[in-house]
């Protein structure tokens, strides 16, 4: 594989803080974390996708809002749009699993950008889905991206995965 840390890159990321799965409240998100990560390991720019009207703080709530915005293929306004990836080679997109899926407001982004010629990097935080069906919808989102192999890295364990990430890097 190419070395991908030498080429300019930035990383999209969907994080939410307040109550999180098997981990309680936090001050940060842990999608935000591991996006954090990359930048320091590869220099990446970072741009978060945030909600206008965010997810409530407890978590039953959130994943509740969250469903029902899925089962209605919403795309939620975002607080701000990402209006071109092209001074980009790599893109990290990064999101904690809803329902097996990309949440909806990084939907509102991703569709809006060009892929031609990208390579774009998956990573995700949850509590037992893994990847959940993330780069399958990926490849469909990303057209004529090279969508490569992604990491999943559990919430509960976020805070002390510096060398996996570093590692998948």
């Amino acid at each position: 594989m190419t070395d991908l840390k030498n080429k300019k890159s930035i990383v999209i990321y969907f994080s939410r803080a307040d109550e999180n799965y098997a981990v309680g409240y936090i001050d940060k998100g842990n999608t935000e974390v591991i996006a954090e990560y990359i930048r320091d390991l590869t220099g990446a720019e970072l741009f978060k996708v945030e909600r206008k009207k965010p997810y409530a703080k407890d978590y039953n709530t959130c994943i509740k809002e969250a469903q029902i915005e899925q089962e209605r293929n919403e795309r939620p306004e975002i607080v701000k749009v990402l209006p071109s990836i092209d001074d980009y080679e790599v893109v990290y997109i990064g999101v904690p699993v809803y329902w097996g899926d990309l949440p909806q407001p990084m939907l509102t982004q991703l569709e809006k950008l060009n892929w031609n010629g990208k390579i774009v990097r998956p990573f995700t935080t949850h509590e037992g889905s893994g990847l959940g069906n993330i780069p399958n919808q990926l490849k469909s989102i990303c057209k004529g991206a090279e969508v490569l192999n992604g990491l999943a890295i559990r919430g509960a364990s976020v805070r002390s995965s510096k060398d996996k990430v570093a590692d998948w890097i």
